[in-house]
C-alpha cells in the first residue's frame, strides 16, 4: 500500500542553537515520520521555533502559559488533512536529554504524535483514548524502527 501525498513545509524559527535541530530534522526523515502516521493525503507545515515563539503560541490559542513540546493547529481532515505543526526546540531538547534518547528521535516521536493530533487523535478526552492514540504511536514509530516512546 503506498504511503499518503505529503506536500511539506519545513521552517526553522530564530534559534539560539539550530544546527543540532536542524541536523535532526532533514527533511527528507520529517516527510517520512510524517507519511508514515498519515491516513490521507496532506498539506503540512512544520515550524521548530524558541521558547519565546512557542510560549506565546501556546498562550494565545490554548490558554497556557507555558512552552510546550509539540502544538498541533488543524484546519482539516477531509479530503486532505490541512495543519501546522510547532515543535518548541528547546522543551524538545531538554526532554531527550531527561530521557537520554537521541534529539532525532524524540523529534520523529512528536512528528507523530502531532500528526495523529491533525486527524483527530486526542489523548486528553480519556484514559482508553490516550492507551489507543499511544500504541498507535507507537505502532507507527516501530514501522520506522523507532523504539517504543513510552518504555
Amino acid at each position: 500500500m503506498a504511503l499518503p501525498a505529503l506536500t511539506l513545509s519545513l521552517q526553522f524559527g530564530d534559534l539560539q542553537d539550530a544546527a543540532p535541530h536542524r541536523a535532526a530534522l532533514p527533511r527528507h526523515t520529517v516527510a517520512r515520520c510524517i507519511r508514515h502516521a498519515l491516513d490521507a493525503d496532506a498539506e503540512i507545515t512544520v515550524r521548530i521555533v524558541d521558547a519565546e515563539e512557542g510560549q506565546a503560541l501556546n498562550r494565545d490559542y490554548r490558554q497556557r502559559n507555558y512552552a510546550t513540546n509539540v502544538l498541533t493547529f488543524d484546519y482539516a481532515t477531509e479530503p486532505l488533512v490541512m495543519a501546522d505543526l510547532v515543535l518548541c526546540a528547546p522543551v524538545v531538547a531538554r526532554e531527550a536529554a531527561e530521557l537520554n534518547k537521541p534529539l532525532a528521535e524524540h523529534y520523529a516521536h512528536l512528528l507523530v504524535h502531532g500528526t495523529l493530533h491533525a486527524q483527530g487523535w486526542d489523548h486528553e478526552t480519556s484514559e482508553a483514548d490516550a492507551e489507543e492514540m499511544e500504541a498507535r504511536e507507537t505502532e507507527i514509530l516501530a514501522g520506522l524502527g523507532q523504539p517504543d516512546p513510552y518504555r
